[in-house]
């Protein structure tokens, strides 16, 4: 790197740290200027008449806070860590264009910001930390249709819990690129048993993970709403998949559409608190409803989907054909078809429609769960397993 290109990254990345809650503002001090170093050089009165009354933002416009981001850049280089500054080629091009982007990011990953997304769209799918068995099978539905279309997107999202990080995990499991952004300096990841994933990412190509905050930020709660502004604003599109009324996803979907992207929701039961907040953007017509995998794909510019349903009574009757009687694993088919098309429904509601006992009702769920074809959470509701859609 040569010592001007140096100097203007070090300039950028002391600019971020600046105006880390204030990036309207760091904007158009770089774009009066010209230069993010030239703004460490003047004084406190020309600062004044380009930026304003802002006195907490000018007692970080000083030389000391240049030759910090000198010496942040060298170390970062030394732990193979990135930063790229707004004004640099490589900065995500949509991103750039929302209102409020952040002045600089730091990532890591095996390519450049400009090859991640470069190349294709990036759509972000967020939602609840506690996701349901509904939520979870069409969150990894909606990604493994994308993985078969002819134009492959970049999987965006928080690297949290629930909706998150089944939305990545997915993308990495079908070979799609995926890219977490955290609420965290580039140096850790919350939650901490993410730790794993977010080290594949680093070193897959086509994924990273990125964030605006300088090394050493603790997740706290106020850092979240930054994070969030981030996913919606380098993606395209935005799929909600669960949110309760308040909720990180749907500050997101929110975010997205004041960018003027397009926002995508599952609807859900009325009932459940999940999906109220995606029931809500519905109703808002904030968001257009998921009603239809192929059809999204198509909405979302990716092509048609090549995924094909699979036959699950055949795996029944192969799987367990030889060890139940002809009997039993017609029972066991039925019980199947019964889950598959209607997800949620409860043993005891199997119980009563089919007239079985309960015994044979929960002997059947226990031969399907073992086979891993379908799950059943603490309420006794019945979810076929994902891979099975």
């Amino acid at each position: 790197m040569e010592k001007n290109d140096f100097e203007e990254r070090a300039g950028l990345l002391a600019l971020n740290k600046v105006f880390g809650f204030e990036p309207a503002a760091g904007r158009r001090l770089l774009e009066e200027l010209g230069s993010a170093s030239a703004a460490f050089g003047m004084k406190r009165e020309e600062l004044r008449a380009v930026l304003g009354p802002y006195p907490k933002l000018l007692d970080g416009l000083v030389p000391a806070s240049l030759d910090s981001a000198r010496k942040e850049l060298e170390w970062l280089d030394s732990r193979h860590y990135r930063f790229v500054g707004i004004s640099e080629p490589d900065y995500p091009q949509m991103l750039k264009e929302c209102e409020d982007p952040p002045l600089g990011l730091y990532y890591r990953s095996q390519d450049g910001m400009g090859e991640i997304f470069g190349k294709g769209p990036a759509v972000a799918i967020v939602g609840t930390r506690d996701i349901s068995g509904y939520g979870r099978q069409w969150c990894r539905s909606i990604v493994q249709a994308m993985a078969s279309c002819p134009e492959k997107p970049v999987i965006v999202s928080g690297l949290a819990l629930g909706t998150d990080i089944v939305a990545q995990r997915t993308a990495l499991e079908e070979g799609l690129p995926t890219v977490g952004v955290m609420a965290t300096g580039i140096d850790s990841v919350y939650p901490y048993r993410h730790v794993a994933d977010a080290d594949r990412m680093a070193t897959t190509p086509g994924c990273a993970v990125l964030t605006d905050y300088p090394p050493g930020t603790q997740p706290l709660a106020i850092h979240f709403l930054r994070r969030n502004r981030i996913i919606a604003g380098l993606c395209s599109s935005t799929i909600l998949v669960e949110s309760k009324i308040r909720g990180g996803g749907m500050m997101t979907a929110r975010l997205a559409y004041s960018y003027e992207r397009d926002v995508y929701a599952l609807p859900g039961r009325i009932d459940d608190v999940r999906s109220g907040g995606c029931n809500y953007l519905l109703r808002e017509k904030v968001a257009e409803p998921v009603t239809d995998v192929a059809d999204l794909m198509e909405r979302l510019g990716l092509g048609h989907s090549s995924v094909k349903r699979r036959d699950i009574g055949e795996e029944i009757r192969s799987g367990l054909g030889k060890i139940v009687t002809p009997e039993k694993l017609d029972r066991l088919v039925e019980m199947a078809g019964m889950i598959r098309k209607k997800g949620g429904i409860s043993l005891p509601e199997i119980c009563g429609m089919t007239g079985w006992s309960w015994s044979e009702v929960m002997s059947c769920a226990g031969l399907l769960e073992n086979e891993g074809l379908i799950e059943t959470d603490l309420l006794q509701k019945c979810w076929i397993k994902p891979k099975n859609l």
